[in-house]
Order: structure tokens, then C-alpha cells, then sequence
């Protein structure tokens, strides 16, 4: 994975200080919050008065790194709210929304515009509530049709077994820990949609049932909507793992 391509000014660094060091003060510090809280409050605003004037069905996204159990969640989240769920991943592969299959990585290769006209279609044809899962969910769905995304997060080595169950490769299974680690997903979320639209849940060692009662809670604001809420990158530089986790990054 690129990650200068998608906006991380990191280095291939040597040294397992330098690199925690240098990876938390760039992502930790330059890209996030402070350059995009001022300018994306505005935005929401504008995007919530967008809902109330139009009477557009409410979107949820709930999104994360492969193996966090978007999917699962997801399902029994529309089942209790009375949602129409539609998964990005089986949207492209049902309707052949993309570019090419890549055998190497182990993935198929969206068409995000494709994908992201096919999704304004759904959600301008829908009269119900909307629950949109996919790991880049945020780069197909209109931000003004956002009414708060949900970002899973697991423990690299949880999710590591996780993504061994399903038979990825080695270098699939790499390449989304890191994205985990580097905590991708809430970057393009927040980056995407906002941060005030944008939730966090820690679904370590957590069931479902579990996991879809917080993301409830937070819906009826029984419970505060909350980033930054893991720190994968400080917990394995605490437990001396980030050599194991990034040695080949």
C-alpha cells in the first residue's frame, strides 16, 4: 500500500523509536484535527440543513479496515432500526462496478465513480434509512447525505487472526494491519465526512450484539459519539511489538 498516494507523508524509516515517533507525530499531528475541524464544521452544517430541507432517508456508514466486522454488524444494526443495508463490497461484485481484479493483492479494483453514481441512485430511490458498510464507503457516498459514520476498530493482533481464519495471504493481512495501525479509515473518514459526523467503536474482544448496542446508543445520544479512542500504534510501541507489526513497512 502507497500511503503518500492517499495523503501520509511517511517514510520507509529504520529503527523502531524513529519510526514510532516520527509515523505519530505526522499522522497524530499534522493531518488530523486541527487543519480539518474549522474548515469541515461549516460543511456540516450546510449538509444538515441539506436532510432537513430535502426529507432525504438518513445514511449510516459504517466503515473500517477488512476483518473489524463491518458486515455482521452492519446486518443486525438494519434488522433493529428497520434499515435497507447495502454492502459496497457485494454492490460492485453483483453489478461488475469495476476496473479489474488484481490476483496479487487478492482484490477486485472498484470504479469509485461507477460505484459512487450507482449509490446516489439508491439513496435518491430509497424511503428508508440507509446502512451503507464498505472499508471506502466514504469515497462513494455524497457527504451532505451523511448523518454519522461509524469507524470499527480492532486490535492489530486480534485482527491479524481474523484475516489469517479467512485465508488472506501474507501480504494482504500486512497491508491491512498497517492500514489499521495507521488508523486509515478514521483519517478518510474525518477527512471525507467531517469530524463531527464521525464515531469510533473499539469492537476488541466484543460481540456483535455488543458492538451494535454502543453504535445504538450513541444514535439515541445515550452515549457520546467519540475518535480517538485507540492508540494502536502507542500500544505496540509500549509492548515492544511494532517491529512485528511494521518490520517490512
Amino acid at each position: 500500500m502507497n500511503f503518500e498516494s492517499i495523503g501520509f507523508p511517511v517514510q520507509r524509516l529504520i529503527g523502531t523509536q524513529t519510526l514510532c515517533v516520527s509515523i505519530m507525530k505526522n499522522l497524530r499531528e499534522t493531518h488530523y484535527y486541527s487543519k480539518l475541524r474549522n474548515s469541515i464544521q461549516k460543511e456540516d452544517e450546510n449538509g444538515e440543513s441539506y436532510l432537513k430541507m430535502h426529507n432525504t432517508p438518513k445514511v449510516l456508514i459504517i466503515t473500517g479496515t477488512p476483518g473489524v466486522g463491518k458486515t455482521v454488524v452492519s446486518e443486525l444494526l438494519a434488522s433493529k432500526i428497520d434499515a435497507k443495508l447495502v454492502s459496497i463490497g457485494e454492490l460492485v461484485k453483483k453489478e461488475k462496478l469495476y476496473t479489474e481484479i488484481d490476483e496479487k493483492r487478492q482484490t477486485i479494483v472498484a470504479d469509485l465513480k461507477k460505484v459512487s453514481n450507482r449509490i446516489r441512485k439508491i439513496i435518491l430511490c430509497s424511503t428508508k434509512a440507509l446502512i451503507i458498510e464498505g472499508h471506502y464507503a466514504v469515497d462513494v457516498v455524497p457527504k451532505k447525505d451523511v448523518s454519522k459514520v461509524f469507524v470499527l476498530r480492532r486490535d492489530p493482533k486480534e485482527l491479524r487472526e481474523t484475516l489469517r481464519n479467512r485465508g488472506y495471504g501474507n501480504g494482504k493481512i500486512h497491508e491491512n494491519l498497517v492500514a489499521e495501525i495507521l488508523d486509515v479509515c478514521l483519517y478518510d473518514a474525518i477527512k471525507k465526512c467531517g469530524i463531527n459526523k464521525v464515531c469510533e467503536i473499539n469492537v476488541t474482544g466484543k460481540t456483535v450484539e455488543e458492538v451494535t448496542e454502543e453504535i445504538l446508543k450513541i444514535m439515541q445520544e445515550k452515549k457520546r459519539c467519540r475518535i480517538r479512542i485507540v492508540d494502536w500504534l502507542g500500544k505496540l510501541y509500549i509492548e515492544e511489538k511494532i517491529d512485528e507489526f511494521l518490520k517490512d513497512f
